[in-house]
């Protein structure tokens, strides 16, 4: 994983927002919760692991009165252990909790519920049956994870949605034996995977899956396959091109400085061309005398 740099500026967009959420999964995102607010679908929003909050800001568009966003990361804290101090050391260094708020404040009027903490308090500070949605994003270690995905499905609702970030990269395998370890010994069904992120359910996947099929067959921008593996059905996309959602620009937004306006060049004044000399006043010319006609070539011939 390549670090993304922290900046002491206000974004003006989303894509300002230092971190790592590709256009396709911010795709995804929109359209799960938007799906839920059409079903009418209630219930608090989870975020583990929240960097500089790029994801937490789009989460945070999505929440109805009365349910709110819960955002628990170490940030500047100490790791609870040695080898999740040193994954925090080498990939979050520069991640502080003063610059997460000044990046969510600029897209939002009030903060979410910030927890400073491990991941592993989370179950004795959001009650279970509480979140249609959580977003796992901490700790990439195996033992992390494991607790992580535990606790998302004591507070989810039945048929609410969880996403598993780094469930295939090469630097977090942890991630992928508890993402996969989950669905074939825990219960956890897929929906869907990108190319970064697994997004499952407790519930049934088949009603969501198909309409998100729907959906992502409609698109041109997207890879789209299908394959079945331990019983499981498993909708597999990867972006082409894909560009993200519409999201509302910050209060910080300044629109470019457009180029200004170059005159058109004004184009070379040539000489205009003699006029030649009319029909009529040759034949005049033509008509006097040699002598008189001689005396005026040589005038003219002088003046030239």
């Amino acid at each position: 994983m390549a670090n993304a740099q922290a900046t002491d500026k206000h974004p003006g967009e989303l894509a300002d927002v230092p971190g790592w959420f590709p256009p396709l999964d911010q795709v995804l995102f929109t359209w799960f919760l938007d799906r839920q607010e059409q079903q009418g679908t209630g219930g608090d929003l989870l975020e583990l692991g929240a960097y500089m909050g790029k994801s937490a800001i789009l989460l945070g568009h999505h929440l109805r009165g009365g349910e709110k966003l819960t955002v628990c990361d170490l940030f500047e804290s100490d790791a609870p252990d040695g080898p999740n101090q040193a994954e925090t050391t080498k990939s979050y260094a520069s991640l502080t909790r003063q610059a997460f708020e000044r990046n969510y404040l600029s897209f939002h009027d009030t903060l979410p519920t910030v927890i400073q903490a491990p991941s592993s308090v989370i179950a004795k500070e959001v009650g279970p049956g509480t979140c249609r949605f959580v977003h796992i994003d901490a700790s990439h270690l195996y033992e992390h994870v494991y607790g992580d995905i535990g606790a998302a499905r004591e507070i989810l609702l039945p048929e609410g949605v969880v996403v598993l970030d780094d469930f295939r990269s090469e630097h977090t395998p942890g991630v992928s034996v508890a993402a996969w370890e989950a669905v074939l010994n825990r219960g956890l069904r897929p929906i869907c995977l990108s190319t970064q992120k697994l997004y499952g359910t407790w519930g049934d996947p088949e009603p969501v899956q198909e309409e998100l099929l729907t959906m992502l067959r409609q698109h041109t921008d997207c890879g789209l396959s299908v394959q079945w593996a331990a019983g499981h059905r498993l909708v597999r996309t990867r972006s082409k091109g894909m560009q993200p959602p519409p999201f509302p620009r910050s209060r910080h937004y300044v629109p470019p400085a457009s180029a200004p306006q170059t005159p058109p060049a004004s184009r070379p004044r040539t000489a205009r061309p003699a006029r030649p000399r009319s029909h009529a006043r040759r034949l005049a010319v033509d008509l006097l005398p040699p002598v008189v006609t001689r005396a005026i070539r040589r005038a003219r011939t002088s003046r030239a």
